[in-house]
């Protein structure tokens, strides 16, 4: 889910604004929140994890419909704005023209989707599924449940989340491009709050996107600090290292990031995040060549047609009649992870877009990533799935063991297995610095008026705060604790994002509106000046 935005920003930058100066009561309020949190964390981690164990089960026992409800709505409000008349409107002037061309523009689409998550869920997910049904629809490790496991991953990494990432991001790039608005979810709102935008409220909508990404990014960072962990335990043939084997490694990447942005080496972490993406697609290939590639082949095809089958009523299955637990653990969590890092991706996308029009936008954005993640999924969970169906190894326990470890033992039972998961934790560890780098330049961009390059001392800031975060919550509760940190930030900020759709419908039927005004006067002036006499016309 992390790319370098660096470089990636500067291209095609044409007449960039004025710098603008920090916001402090945004940077200020917005810190000041996350160090109380750091403090309670720290000194108070066992009362911090009640605390927030509450606070979860009040959100997902009262408010699960409403998260399964505006996810499925976010994918309604996309495809209503492809197929209908606002499509044609561009994300910019009506003579603008893309900035990158088709491929790289999906390139890093592609980028901003491969992060740690795909890493650590690659073949955790479906693995888990295929053991432990989803609601218990099924036996555990039977064909039935096979199918299952796949329709489910492939909901869960699918369209859903990226329409929440189309909805933020066609909204900031609509205001920021064509209407001239700025790169501040604050200033989409614009149509609905008027001038409230540059008070209070706009400045909360800021803080509450700077907490969303904080916390979205800290879940990464932590899940990708336990697959670390669980890749060198791999290697050097240990039982495992422990959370604080896990937050020495946090500590170390952390480290490795405030460096690069301190010096500014950008074409370094730009060259680094390409790397990353050359490395993440041969390892897929290369499994996909030496597993079983009918058997991937099969698992996809099979999986598309039960996912696109089956995605309405999974779309609305809240669980009241059973399973919420389950809903909850895994659907739940996920939509809030996703809400959570809107902010950041929601943002990039819309800088990568000015000049596509909206129907290009919700198309590629919601398609082309969504494939890449099935295709992922098929590849690595096939692998896995082969592994126990057909060749009749205990996978089951390797998901007990722990999902951090999945990956790496699925790689061993392959070719060339050392240099595969050696690959693997590189991969991890790159997407982790580039991942704190990305997200904290957006929470730079919030803190400082939605300038497009901030100071590198906020960068610096949001990157350790980010870090720290992701250690206080792994000593907490573990992965337990992450999951209940996103969900709990991400539950306000679903409000900000139907906001941005009531607030982008009402903009774009203004602007329908005037064009359609437009037209008959303009040929009512055209018809006026052809019936004036040469005399007239002086």
């Amino acid at each position: 889910m992390a790319t370098s935005v660096h470089d990636d920003l500067e291209q095609g930058r044409q007449g960039r604004p004025p710098r603008q100066g920090m916001d402090k009561v945004v940077f200020g309020v917005a810190a000041g929140l996350a160090l109380v949190f750091l403090l309670y964390g720290a000194l108070d981690s066992e009362g911090f994890g009640e605390t927030g164990g509450s606070i979860l089960g009040w959100i997902t026992t009262n408010f699960g419909w409403f998260f399964v409800l505006t996810s499925g709505a976010f994918l309604l409000f996309s495809v209503f704005l492809a197929v209908t008349r606002y499509g044609n409107i561009k994300l910019g002037p009506d003579d603008s023209e893309p900035e990158f061309s088709t491929f790289s523009w999906v390139s890093m689409m592609f980028a901003t989707g491969m992060g740690i998550g795909l890493m650590f869920y690659g073949v955790a997910e479906p693995l888990t599924h295929l053991n432990t049904p989803p609601m218990d629809m099924a036996a555990p490790g039977s064909e039935e449940a096979a199918h299952l496991a796949m329709e489910y991953t492939f909901f869960h990494w699918g369209f859903h989340p990226w329409s929440m990432y189309a909805v933020i991001g066609l909204a900031i790039a609509y205001f920021a491009y064509r209407k001239g608005g700025g790169n501040l979810i604050s200033a989409a709102f614009r149509p609905l709050l008027g001038d409230r935008v540059d008070g209070p409220t706009g400045r909360a909508i800021d803080i509450l996107a700077i907490l969303a990404t904080l916390f979205g990014s800290a879940t990464s960072l932590g899940l990708g600090a336990l697959q670390i962990t669980g890749g060198l335990a791999n290697v050097f043939g240990n039982d495992g290292y422990g959370t604080t084997a896990a937050a020495i490694v946090i500590a170390v990447l952390t480290l490795c990031f405030v460096i690069s942005a301190v010096s500014g080496i950008d074409k370094g972490i730009k060259w680094l995040s390409n790397a990353n993406a050359v490395a993440a697609a041969l390892l897929v290939f290369f499994l996909f060549v030496v597993g079983p590639t009918v058997f991937i082949m099969g698992t996809f095809t099979e999986s598309i047609g039960g996912y696109l089958t089956h995605l309405p009523t999974m779309s609305f299955r809240t669980g009241v009649f059973g399973g919420s637990e389950w809903l909850n653990g895994w659907t739940i969590f996920y939509w809030a992870w996703w809400v959570s890092w809107t902010p950041f991706v929601g943002m990039f996308i819309a800088r990568i877009s000015k000049g596509r029009t909206i129907r290009q936008f919700v198309v590629f954005v919601i398609a082309i990533p969504s494939l890449v993640s099935f295709v992922w999924f098929s590849i690595l969970g096939g692998a896995a799935f082969d592994l126990q169906l057909t060749q009749g190894k205990d996978m089951k326990a390797l998901v007990d063991a722990g999902l951090e470890t999945t990956l790496f033992e699925t790689l061993r039972s392959y070719p060339l297995a050392t240099v595969t998961v050696v690959l693997a934790v590189f991969l991890i560890a790159i997407f982790f610095i580039t991942g704190a780098d990305s997200a904290s330049i957006v929470m730079g961009m919030l803190s400082q008026r939605g300038d497009e390059e901030p100071q590198r001392g906020l960068v610096v800031f949001w990157g350790v705060a980010t870090g720290a975060v992701a250690v206080v919550l792994l000593f907490a509760d573990g992965l337990s604790a992450l999951q209940t940190g996103v969900i709990i930030v991400g539950f306000p900020f679903l409000i900000v994002l139907i906001g941005l759709c009531v607030s982008l419908l009402k903009s774009l039927r203004q602007e329908k509106f005037e064009s359609t005004l437009r037209g008959p006067l303009r040929r009512t002036v055209i018809e006026h000046q052809r019936e004036r006499t040469p005399s007239d016309q002086g």
